[in-house]
Parts: C-alpha cells; structure tokens; sequence
C-alpha cells in the first residue's frame, strides 16, 4: 500500500512541476474491470505505466471476472479481466473478443492456521465443499467444525476451483459467500476452522494452505500441471485495441512485466508452462518451454 502511495505522489508531484513550467499534460485514462485475482498484477501495472507516461491513468476495478466480460462484452469498458475464457461464461459471444493472455495464477484451498490439517487427498476435499466432511478431526485434525467459505457465483477463481475440484453431478454446499480475495482471505485468518482458496498471489502468513494428494501449492507443480488448479489471466478487448488501450496491453507483455513483476507479485509467466490449456480444458505439452 505504501508503494502505491508513493507511486501515486510521483505522478501528481511530476504533473504540478510540468504544470509550472507551464507545460500542458493532455490527460487520458482507460478502465479495466473484472477478476480480484488478476486485480494486483493489473493495478500495479497501471500504476507503473502512468508513473512512465505522465497524464496517462489506468483505472483498474474487481467485481469478479464474470462482471469483467460481461463489462467488455457490452462495451462500457477498455479491458475486461477474467480467470476463464469468455467461452465458459454464459451469454457472452466470444467471437467478437480479442484475448491477451497475461500470466497464470495457480489457485490453492486455504484454511485457517491451527486445524492440524496440511494435506488432503482430491476426494477429502470434494468432501469438505459438498458438505459431507464437516468436522477437520475427521481428516485428522483437531476437533473442530468446518466453515466453507466460497466465492461469488460470477468468480472466475470459484469457477476454475470448483471445475478442477468438483466432478460432475456434484454441487458446493450452501454456504457464505465473498467477492473479493482479500475478504476471503480476511475471514478465513480470522474465522477458526474456515476453509476457502484464493489465487496464490493472495497467500500470505495469516493463512496455511493445502497439498492435495502429497503436492503441494507451487509455481513449479503448476508449470508442469502436477497442480492442476490452475488458469490463465485474460485481459480481454472488445475488438483489436488501439490508442491508449493497445499500448497498456503491450506494456503489459512486454519484457519489463512479463520477467519482473509478474514474478514478485505471485504469478506466472505463460512462458514457463510446460503445458497449455484450451477453453474445454485439454491440456498439451508446450513446445521447447523456456
């Protein structure tokens, strides 16, 4: 927070100098809005981009990534976030998109610190999300009631957890749910027992998270799709970007991005998967993966 705070005070601060100098900055600004995985990545992004390009300004908004496609499908914004193809959203015609991929964002179940629990087998946790698992002393743990915590119905981190957790037929138990990651993980640090999951950029010291079947949650096991929760980080455009759009969504996949602050922030460089994923799910390998 204090970075961006600091970052925001050297765009105003460089503007007033121009503006004294009597130097005219033409202002321009663009709106992203969608996915609160893809959300820091983007914000931090933006806020380095304007800090280069004065009068610039990147306006980034969660929400969710359904509200990011349908927000772009309709064309009330520049840039639509999103963890799922605009194929898998209902309603959405995905012809008439353009996708910018990004990064990747592995996804992990995160429960409060405390429920001596660190591994659950694929079935274990279908168990817990169903409801038929409901205490954590029945996998283990300490004797202790299991709070589910899910996200929204338009999350797209509830869509690719539940995809990739859940099989056919089975539905989440009815429970409390959240929009935002940060709020997740807020409550599950300070809820005993809770259990939720948030993109590995969220994962801090307040929350434990979950092997499953012995791997654990890392960048590596995502590469390689040993951890299979996975998506990428689509930045969508309602048709071919061009001004002010087009040159953000270069920035955005240019070297400056994709080797440095994709990294620090949590996430994945597309070019270090060693597998690729289309709208249906098939997985295949990558040719000569960096």
């Amino acid at each position: 927070m204090k970075f961006k705070k600091f970052r925001a005070l050297l765009v105003v601060m460089a503007s007033l100098v121009l503006t004294a100098c009597g130097e005219v900055v033409d202002e321009e600004s663009i709106t992203a809005v969608g996915s609160s995985a893809l959300q820091p990545l983007v914000e931090a992004a933006g806020e380095q981009y304007s800090a280069e390009n004065l009068g610039k300004f990147i306006n980034v908004q969660g929400g969710g990534s359904g509200t990011g496609l349908s927000q772009i499908a309709a064309g009330a914004v520049d840039i639509g976030n999103s963890d799922i193809f605009a194929e898998e959203s209902d309603g959405i015609d995905a012809s008439k998109l353009v996708d910018h991929r990004v990064a990747v964002v592995g996804i992990t179940p995160i429960v409060t610190p405390g429920t001596g629990v660190t591994n659950v087998t694929l079935e274990e946790l279908q168990g817990i999300f169903t409801g038929e698992i409901t205490n954590w002393k029945e996998l283990g743990g300490k004797d202790l009631p299991i709070t589910v915590l899910n996200r929204s119905s338009g999350s797209g981190t509830r869509a690719t957890f539940e995809k990739w957790v859940l099989e056919e037929g089975m539905k989440s138990v009815v429970s409390q749910e959240q929009e935002s990651s940060g709020t997740v993980r807020q409550i599950v640090a300070n809820t005993p027992g809770t259990i939720s999951y948030v993109a590995f950029s969220y994962v801090n010291d307040d929350v434990e998270t979950l092997s499953i079947n012995g791997i654990e949650p890392t960048n590596e096991n995502v590469n390689s799709n040993d951890w299979i929760i996975w998506s990428y980080e689509h930045m969508y455009t309602n048709g071919e970007p061009t001004g002010l759009t087009k040159d953000f969504m270069d920035y955005m996949l240019s070297d400056e991005i994709q080797d440095n602050l994709i990294g620090a922030l949590g996430y994945i460089p597309i070019k270090n998967m060693e597998v690729e994923r289309d709208a249906e799910g098939n997985t295949s390998p990558v040719e000569n993966p960096e």
